[in-house]
């Protein structure tokens, strides 16, 4: 089989060389790459390091193999064109369909998905301008991925950093796989809550689960790869954080209470794919239990947590919002789950069985989504990510 084939963009921005692990993952993965960097990327990473890298040769102008017509034809070849980093002057440049080199070119002529992996300063992300440019690729069908937050050049902090090469490679795979078209989520804001809650009961205890946050991850990766704009809240998972999500950060079911409610505020659909204890001790002890000799350790008195999912799907932020949610069931599984659908007022349900050697930590699942409707969907044993994707199917049909 032919290799798929991946344009490669590099625009001059320090985290240029951060590419060449995503060159190095794309091309092991049996991908045809072509890089085509900016005069300007020149500056950090040289033609000679890409061409090696990619066993293809390397050029920025036009006026180069004249005779091969490369400002069309790269573009029209490809099968995806991926820009990373993608700096805020080629936002700019794709946005108003600017052309003055060969990349400019290729993603003027270019009939295939388009990734961007934005990276700069915060001030220079947060301006209105490049807001604007971002707003018009994403409703172009363009999948920008938001950047990552962390340590920028100098001492500087914030957001605008080129966001895992790793991370960006899934995000490539999953678009690639895709195929064509605008994605089925773009212009929606989904948030999503993954891992599992930790309830304190004293300075080195706590009360938990066995979540590793990994199907929640899932469902991240897949909504940015089908253009959505996401925000994950995550509990206790020790995961990098996907590429193109805003990453939120909770202990408890209280916590993370607090940070879904406030995301869900402009929120079009909520997944609550987080494990989230239904108690938590009633007292916390502020030094460590000390075990005694020849007594019984006290009785740990609980207190219900707040229901997150039933409270979110009972006061919809806005009208149309869409409510998904996981149920981990150990017996009578689907009966369960119908009534726990019917108990927390959810549109979706998603029930799976669950145990010390199932699902928990594993990197496949299988399950039944119900529908509010009376809908039933099997999911049959596979990688986490097949469950998202038909999860966002079942939800992006909703949409109408």
């Amino acid at each position: 089989m032919e290799k798929p084939k991946v344009v490669l963009g590099v625009s001059g921005g320090i985290a240029a060389y951060k590419a060449c692990e995503l060159l190095r993952r794309l091309t092991e993965s049996g991908h045809d790459v072509r890089v085509v960097p900016t005069e300007a990327s020149l500056n950090f990473v040289g033609a000679a390091t890409w061409s090696a890298l990619s066993g293809n040769p390397v050029s920025t102008e036009v006026w180069e193999s004249v005779h091969e017509v490369p400002h069309v034809r790269t573009g029209q070849a490809a099968d995806l064109v991926v820009v990373a980093p993608a700096t805020a002057d080629m936002l700019a440049k794709a946005a108003h369909g600017l052309a003055d080199d060969l990349l400019t070119n290729t993603l003027l002529t270019a009939r295939c998905p388009v990734v961007f992996a934005p990276a700069m300063h915060t001030e220079m992300w947060e301006h209105p301008a490049t807001q604007e440019n971002v707003a018009t690729l994403r409703r172009r069908g363009a999948v920008v991925v938001e950047p990552a937050v962390g340590r920028l050049t100098g001492a500087d902090t914030g957001k605008g950093r080129l966001p895992d090469p790793g991370e960006i490679f899934e995000v490539c795979r999953r678009v690639l796989a895709r195929g064509p078209g605008v994605p089925d989520l773009a212009g929606r804001h989904v948030v999503i809550s993954a891992g599992g809650t930790r309830e304190p009961l004293d300075p080195v205890r706590y009360l938990g689960n066995r979540s590793s946050g990994k199907q929640g991850y899932a469902l991240a990766r897949t909504a940015v790869a089908r253009g959505a704009r996401v925000t994950l809240v995550e509990a206790n998972t020790g995961l990098p954080d996907p590429a193109g999500a805003d990453v939120l950060r909770a202990g408890t079911a209280v916590q993370l209470r607090e940070a879904v409610l406030k995301a869900a505020e402009d929120a079009d659909v909520v997944v609550m794919a987080a494990a989230v204890a239904d108690f938590r001790p009633a007292a916390y002890a502020t030094g460590k239990i000390k075990k005694k000799d020849g007594q019984e350790p006290a009785p740990v008195a609980l207190v219900r947590n707040p229901d997150i999912l039933a409270e979110v799907a009972a006061d919809r932020a806005r009208p149309g919002q869409i409510v998904v949610g996981f149920a981990a069931e150990t017996d009578d599984v689907l009966a369960n789950g119908r009534a726990k659908l019917r108990r927390k007022g959810c549109d979706l349900l998603v029930v799976n069985e669950v145990g010390e050697r199932k699902t928990f930590g594993s990197e496949e699942n299988e399950a039944v989504v119900l529908g509010a409707d009376g809908g039933e969907t099997a999911v049959p044993y596979g990688p986490k990510e097949a469950l998202a994707d038909t999860v966002w199917d079942l939800v992006a049909a909703r949409f109408g």
